[in-house]
């Protein structure tokens, strides 16, 4: 195992596990995404862990626009049937 005790603690890696508990934390509904938001905008002095939280909120912008454009085109898709019979 590394030796991380030279690293400042700005920059010091997260572990795996410390991965896996960060998805927990940020899978809870409410707060996982005020969590999210807080180290995202830099309420956390870890580099690693902001930068993990701002690739988690990039993901979820994308996948509320993926389900919107989904959900737009069907409910267009629907309503123009409506219209057609």
């Amino acid at each position: 195992m590394s030796n991380y005790s030279n690293i400042p603690d700005s920059h010091k890696p997260i572990s795996m596990w410390g991965y896996f508990g960060y998805e927990i934390l940020f899978a809870i509904p409410v707060v996982g995404f005020i969590v999210l938001l807080v180290f995202a905008l830099g309420g956390t002095s870890n580099i690693n862990l902001r930068n993990f939280a701002r690739s988690k909120f990039c993901y979820l912008i994308i996948c509320i626009i993926i389900i919107g454009i989904l959900l737009m085109t069907g409910v267009l898709t629907g309503f123009l049937q409506t219209f057609q019979k």
